[in-house]
């Protein structure tokens, strides 16, 4: 467990248009455009006939290649570097005031077994001489992941990222921070205004804002219908989720220029974890599209990896523009720093 003593200064929830409390209408059902193309698990960004959307000549011009002498670390469980420790308590606020909202998949149960209970090959947690038997129950899974436009200083985004968590959602996320030059005019393009969290679900047709909308929408369709006590309590809800961000501040918020890839990359991660936390606020800042493979507590992809890589710990990044893998987040920020930024 990392312990580190912090000063904290209580910000102002930001309430500006990128993500206002006002009510606006419950959904959009528009007309969308595939934007993903799925095949043997890789996906790619289709150029869309629109002005908001991105150039892929620009892309396929750059060639993405590993940083010189690059070599992906091994994992290290539970391990923080030290230059790293105090950003990872800092994200690890967040647990505290959103009351762990984002760890743990619906339905969410643990129980301590023999070790002979558990086969080999399956992944578990250990405790001392036992292991932990985690079990969640899942609702309908959709057949492309959901795409959501946000960006991580947004409090109502976080609401929006928790309930994926829940629900063991895979998402495609479009970055939208401030002043990115490809995303942010493209929500405009579709729905009318900048604001956000932005979603759209390539299986239903459905398009809308509003993340109290979003989630409710959600978990009527992929999950059993409830909206998690934490997530369901108005502006008490939105305020955790700002002060949530306070050993963040900042963090994921503006836009630093960078080469967009022809491919969105890819994290197993998920909101509650504060490894995830500091590689999601580069992959926002850099505008850097990507899927991500919720694997909270209880998710049945923590076994998908654990069989794929030996080992199962988050996050975990592949980049299928240079072929890279690798585990540990303080490298996984500096590789996507030395690959992506301009």
């Amino acid at each position: 467990m990392v312990v580190g003593v912090l000063n904290l200064n209580i910000p102002q929830i930001p309430l500006s248009s990128s993500c206002p409390l006002r009510k606006q209408p419950r959904a959009r059902f528009i007309s969308i455009k595939a934007s993903l193309e799925s095949s043997n698990s890789q996906t790619s960004i289709k150029e869309e006939e629109n002005p908001g959307s991105v150039s892929s000549s620009s892309s396929a011009a750059t060639t993405f290649a590993p940083p010189p002498n690059f070599k992906a670390p091994e994992p290290k469980r539970f391990a923080v570097r030290p230059d790293k420790t105090l950003e990872i308590a800092g994200a690890a606020l967040a647990l505290f005031f959103r009351f762990g909202t984002g760890v743990f998949v619906s339905g969410y149960s643990a129980s301590i077994v023999s070790e002979n209970e558990i086969p080999p090959g399956q992944y578990c947690l250990e405790v001392g001489g036992s292991k932990v038997k985690e079990t969640s129950k899942i609702g309908p899974r959709p057949e492309k992941p959901i795409e959501i436009y946000e960006f991580e200083g947004c409090p109502f985004c976080r609401k929006v990222r928790e309930i994926v968590a829940v629900l063991d959602l895979d998402v495609l996320f479009y970055p939208c921070p401030k002043n990115g030059p490809n995303f942010r005019p493209k929500v405009a393009e579709m729905g009318g205004k900048q604001q956000f969290p932005y979603m759209v679900d390539p299986n239903t047709g459905v398009a809308m804002y509003e993340s109290d909308e979003i989630i409710k929408y959600l978990v009527e369709k992929y999950g059993d219908g409830s909206v998690p006590f934490m997530l369901s309590l108005g502006l008490l809800t939105t305020l955790t989720a700002g002060f949530a961000m306070i050993g963040r501040m900042g963090r994921g918020n503006s836009y630093t220029p960078s080469k967009m890839p022809p491919k969105p990359l890819e994290i197993w991660a998920y909101e509650g974890s504060p490894f995830c936390k500091i590689v999601r606020e580069v992959l926002v800042e850099l505008e850097l599209p990507h899927i991500q493979r919720s694997c909270a507590r209880g998710s049945p992809k923590r076994q998908i990896l654990y069989e794929r890589v030996g080992h199962f710990q988050v996050p975990f990044l592949e980049d299928p523009n240079t072929g890279v893998q690798m585990f540990e987040s303080a490298e996984i920020v500096e590789y996507l720093k030395a690959t992506y930024a301009q």
